[in-house]
């Protein structure tokens, strides 16, 4: 099936072109690994594909870019607009949308909160989350490897979802940056599952 008006030469050639080499391989890893991911749990493949490859599509916009794109088409918890590093999320959204002409709701709404997640995460959203921070190509292997094994457990997505969140978290404090509510809220949400 066809997720995507674009053929997908086309989609890897403009990401080439409009990515840093490290996004690029990121996006490639991410790719992969959701392709990956999507078989062990049972999804579709190639939608998961597709969903890795345009995720961070709007990650190399600078911030004008991203808050006049967001100010002209999306609204957008103004919690979200706390860190700048989020903010290629729901505009990657929209331009998978828009540019490459995705209209499968799945594969946006994946992209749309690959970075924060949601609240009632589909086993889709969580795969694309997750292949995000453990794809292979830019990621630390150790930490890889511990998603990887935690996800053999039983409630193994959901374990890992909550190993994420834990380092996102850690990450945040460290770096003196503000933590979205939405991204305690789920902490606390998955460490009560």
């Amino acid at each position: 099936m066809d997720y995507t008006k674009t053929d997908q030469k086309e989609i890897l050639k403009w990401l080439k072109e409009n990515l840093t080499e490290e996004r690029y391989l990121h996006s490639l890893g991410t790719a992969e690994c959701a392709k990956e991911l999507a078989k062990q749990f049972g999804e579709d493949e190639e939608k998961a594909y597709i969903a890795g490859l345009l995720h961070d599509c709007a990650k190399c916009f600078d911030n004008k870019k991203l808050l006049e794109i967001i100010k002209n088409n999306l609204k957008i918890d103004e919690n979200e607009m706390m860190n700048y590093k989020t903010l290629h999320a729901p505009v990657s959204a929209y331009c998978a949308k828009k540019d490459f002409g995705v209209c499968d709701d799945e594969i946006l709404t994946a992209i749309r909160w690959h970075t924060l997640g949601c609240k009632k995460m589909t086993t889709f959203d969580k795969i694309i989350f997750l292949a995000d921070k453990i794809e292979p190509n830019t990621r630390d292997a150790g930490y890889r490897e511990e998603i990887l094994e935690i996800l053999k457990e039983e409630n193994g997505l959901d374990k890992a979802l909550l190993r994420c969140y834990q380092e996102t978290i850690k990450s945040l404090v460290k770096r003196g940056l503000k933590i979205c509510p939405l991204t305690i809220e789920i902490y606390n949400e998955l460490l009560n599952k």
